[in-house]
């Protein structure tokens, strides 16, 4: 969500005439107990919709640079405004400060196109970041995680999906790969499991990976069920019984998966 603090006269004073009827309201006024909603981070067009959105609710409002400066007292509606456009537009990059615990990754040998992939992964994973050149600067307990999407984009594992047409799976996907594999991990014969993961072998790309999990993860996540269907299809084909196998890479993928299901 956008920064916010509070600032002001002691005392408040009513910001509307009545339901509905907006008074006029100075973002100066230090008479007036305010609060800031720091949106540096949000382009021109996102900051132009929260405008739109503030006037079509009537609420007071004014703006300092890059902050919305609104009366203390609609400071509720205004949340409920955010909570909706970051929703509808988000996620937005959360800004490493300046004076917080940080690891530098110095790649000013990498391209603009994966610098630009690794700035929309760090925002997607909710990474506190800032670029300083070709230098991204994280948070020093995102380090391990970061580390993880540098690997992913330096193997062609992770991309836009303008680069590659393709995009993110199925929503539930995950879900539905853990629940499958910890019925086969009981049961290597259950027809319904065997189909779900053979349907989603030809479909999931370990180059997408579902929202918020971590790239290396999923590349995991997508071999394990290609194993799985590839031992199944060797079942099918009559060239032996796979039970036994189908067990084993199935608790290996649900082990794999139980931390993020």
């Amino acid at each position: 969500m956008a920064f916010v603090s509070k600032g002001g006269g002691a005392e408040q004073q009513n910001e509307t005439a009545g339901i509905g009827d907006p008074i006029d309201f100075d973002p100066f006024d230090d008479a007036v107990v305010k609060v800031h909603y720091d949106v540096t981070v949000w382009n021109f067009d996102q900051q132009a919709e929260l405008s739109e959105a503030m006037a079509e609710a009537l609420i007071p409002h004014g703006w300092d640079g890059t902050e919305l400066v609104v009366p203390e007292t609609h400071e509720e509606r205004v949340d409920v405004i955010f909570e909706r456009l970051e929703q509808e537009l988000g996620p937005f990059p959360i800004v490493l400060e300046d004076d917080a615990e940080s690891t530098e990754f110095n790649l000013d040998e990498w391209t603009d196109a994966d610098r630009k992939v690794l700035t929309e992964s760090l925002i997607e994973s909710e990474v506190p970041f800032r670029w300083e050149g070709a230098t991204v600067v994280v948070a020093a307990d995102a380090e391990d995680a970061v580390d993880d999407l540098l690997d992913a984009i330096e193997a062609g594992e992770l991309m836009t999906a303008d680069e590659s047409g393709a995009n993110e799976p199925p929503q539930g996907t995950l879900s539905t790969i853990f629940l499958a594999a910890d019925k086969l991990a009981k049961d290597p014969i259950d027809a319904k499991s065997r189909k779900q993961l053979i349907e989603l072998n030809a479909i999931i790309d370990k180059k997408h990976p579902p929202y918020a999990l971590a790239p290396r993860t999923w590349v995991g996540a997508v071999a394990g069920v290609d194993r799985i269907v590839k031992r199944i299809m060797v079942d099918a084909d009559g060239h032996g019984d796979s039970d036994s196998d189908v067990i084993e890479l199935a608790q290996e993928l649900r082990s794999l998966l139980r931390p993020y299901v």
